[in-house]
């Protein structure tokens, strides 16, 4: 059986934006803004220091070390992406600051 067109339900073809809600999230759902500094604060250190050493350790292996350069040098730009996405949070974060003060 089909539902009403009006059912309050959403259907695939009809889009979300400025309709009725699905979720039961709240309209204004918002992350702890001291945790994500403190926890990108930490990190971008942290996964500096990471990047720097397993960067610094892939050059100085040699052919036959266990771990492979190669895994050493994914692992530390695995790093690096950790650390761009740390600094990225706080660049957001402050921006978000700067709206709240702003009264936005």
């Amino acid at each position: 059986m089909s539902q009403p067109p009006h059912s309050g339900r959403h259907r695939r073809d009809t889009p979300r934006s400025g309709g009725t809600r699905a979720g039961t999230e709240p309209v204004t759902a918002r992350s702890d803004l001291r945790l994500r500094t403190l926890l990108s604060s930490v990190g971008i250190p942290v996964f500096a220091a990471a990047t720097a050493l397993l960067a610094w350790w892939a050059a100085s292996s040699g052919p036959h070390s266990s771990p492979s350069d190669r895994v050493l040098s994914v692992l530390a730009a695995l790093c690096g992406v950790l650390t761009l996405a740390a600094v990225a949070d706080l660049l957001v974060l402050r921006r978000r600051r700067r709206q709240e003060r702003a009264g936005r």
